[in-house]
């Protein structure tokens, strides 16, 4: 479903991706980690054709997207459906505006339609009765529910997570990956997560791989990844300080 083959992009001086390469099976659930600022979410913005590579391609369900002109991405970015970090929720619409956003400007859904659709995807995630409430009114927890909502609201065949755990509690972090589980299950998507929360990678991924230096250094099931003899990914697994991976302005 998701090919990426020697990927480059750099900003200016700053090299960011190196070479990287990451297949993605058809329904498989991939989960990307990284320290801040090693590349993840520029590499999933190749992935969904906001960004142009430097060289290299990524190619989606057979098509090589790095090619395409601006009505060519439209289409395939169809396929996909996005978890905002923040939730990213238009505050002057209502929680049942956000879920079919896409439903009433791309697909041209009428509103009557439109809303139980929106309605009924937020049941799947656990929101009945909140359809008619404003973002502010939503705890956090709730916002990245309606977030998840509107990911499926149209039934994409991908799904891509920014951080879905970042900025909640335990509890909440986990039935937000429990979400992520029962999508899988209930809509077949292939799916891709970026993080750096081990508890959340291990639980929603079948494989999982690590993002360093600019390229992926190692690829495997969480078995694997927890038992590596990497001493790279075993520092940032563990969550060591002393190993390989150096902290700026922090001696050994």
């Amino acid at each position: 479903m998701i090919d990426v083959v020697g990927l480059h992009k750099s900003f200016g001086s700053k090299k960011v991706l190196q070479g990287v390469n990451l297949k993605v099976e058809k329904g498989e659930s991939m989960v990307v980690l990284g320290g801040s600022g090693s590349g993840k979410s520029v590499l999933l913005k190749h992935i969904v054709g906001i960004l142009k590579p430097d060289s290299g391609s990524v190619v989606i369900d057979g098509v090589d997207i790095t090619s395409l002109n601006e009505k060519g991405l439209y289409e395939v970015r169809k396929k996909f459906g996005m978890l905002f970090q923040g939730a990213a929720l238009f505050d002057s619409m209502k929680v049942w505006e956000n879920v079919a956003f896409a439903l009433l400007r791309s697909k041209k859904m009428k509103v009557k339609e439109a809303r139980e659709t929106a309605v009924e995807r937020l049941r799947m995630v656990g929101l009945a009765g909140v359809e008619d409430l404003m973002p502010s009114e939503l705890s956090g927890g709730m916002k990245k529910r309606v977030g998840l909502a509107r990911a499926i609201a149209h039934e994409p065949e991908i799904l891509l997570y920014d951080e879905p755990t970042t900025g909640l509690d335990p509890i909440m972090a986990d039935a937000i990956n429990d979400l992520i589980v029962k999508m899988k299950q209930q809509l077949s998507v292939t799916s891709i997560a970026i993080t750096h929360d081990m508890q959340s990678a291990y639980k929603i991924s079948d494989r999982i791989a690590m993002l360093y230096n600019g390229v992926i250094i190692e690829t495997g099931t969480p078995d694997e990844i927890r038992n590596t003899e990497n001493a790279v990914v075993r520092q940032f697994v563990t969550g060591s300080a002393a190993g390989p991976i150096r902290i700026e302005g922090v001696s050994a």
